[in-house]
């Protein structure tokens, strides 16, 4: 289908969220069964500030508005799926949770791969070869964190509404009709996924970190924190490139390995959780797609 909007969402606690041009939606399985769906009119800053429509800014501004849409739709699942909705977040608690989220990232995938990658200069000197040392702790410390995590029972069913989410847009993109039974013939793997545009955030951190040359370690450490809206810039336009041509055989090729990723992040969700995703994706679908 020739929609020229990509439509994008996350897993939830028992639920999904869909995000499409004018507003976003979260579908939960209450309880009772039931399927409650919290629909919200969304804008952007990029629509006051023109500018930050510009490649290789608008990534850094995307990824801050998703990240504080993905954080408040998990406070209203996480309240609606246990029926308590004096549980969700007030606008400071999400405030604190982003810092917080921030830093714990920043711990693992900046200071603990850089000063472990520092410790071996002496047996591996050379920029290029400590950063691709440094690249190699860090998808380490995300594939255990990732497997970690995934051992947990609710995280496996957030894997399983995630699979969901990825196969309603396949079939979305593909043209299906989007009943259960026609959803769940796709894949629970998209070219547009987080979890693949986390990989390419580290390829590209060890191309551009290269560039830098030999540093002390705490300089080593903030340089890498203040170069990641660079990285992520550049990493979410070959994401949106990955996800336009994802049939080039090329393309295929490149974004191989971070579908293979995706297999630890995503299971196959059963019908109820696919009807939960659908639901989501149907109160975001722009009339004339």
């Amino acid at each position: 289908m020739g929609s020229p909007y990509q439509y994008g969402g996350q897993a939830v606690i028992e639920g999904v969220m869909m995000r499409g041009p004018d507003r976003r939606a979260v579908a939960v399985r209450k309880p009772d069964q039931s399927i409650l769906v919290d629909e919200k009119e969304v804008g952007s800053i990029t629509k006051r500030v023109p500018f930050l429509k510009w490649p290789f800014v608008r990534g850094v501004i995307v990824l801050i508005e998703s990240l504080v849409m993905g954080i408040e739709a998990l406070s209203f699942s996480a309240s609606q799926a246990t029926d308590d909705e004096e549980e969700q977040l007030t606008a400071k608690e999400i405030i604190i949770t982003i810092i917080l989220s921030l830093g714990l990232a920043i711990l693992l995938f900046a200071v603990i791969p850089t000063a472990a990658a520092h410790l071996l200069i002496k047996i591996a000197p050379g920029s290029l070869v400590q950063n691709f040392i440094e690249g190699f702790f860090r998808i380490a410390v995300f594939l255990i964190y990732v497997v970690a995590i995934g051992r947990l029972e609710d995280i496996k069913r957030v894997f399983q509404y995630h699979g969901a989410e990825h196969k309603v847009i396949n079939a979305f993109e593909a043209g299906d009709e989007l009943v259960v039974e026609r959803v769940q013939r796709y894949k629970t793997l998209h070219p547009r996924c987080g979890t693949s545009f986390l990989l390419i955030v580290i390829v590209i951190s060890i191309l551009i970190f290269s560039l830098l040359g030999q540093q002390v370690l705490w300089w080593r450490i903030l340089s890498r924190v203040l170069l990641l809206p660079v990285v992520a810039g550049i990493s979410y336009e070959l994401v949106k490139l990955s996800g336009k041509y994802a049939t080039a055989p090329l393309c295929r090729v490149l974004i191989a390995p971070g579908m293979w990723l995706q297999k630890l992040t995503t299971n196959p969700p059963d019908d109820g959780q696919v009807e939960v995703a659908i639901s989501a994706f149907k109160a975001v679908l722009k009339e004339g797609n």
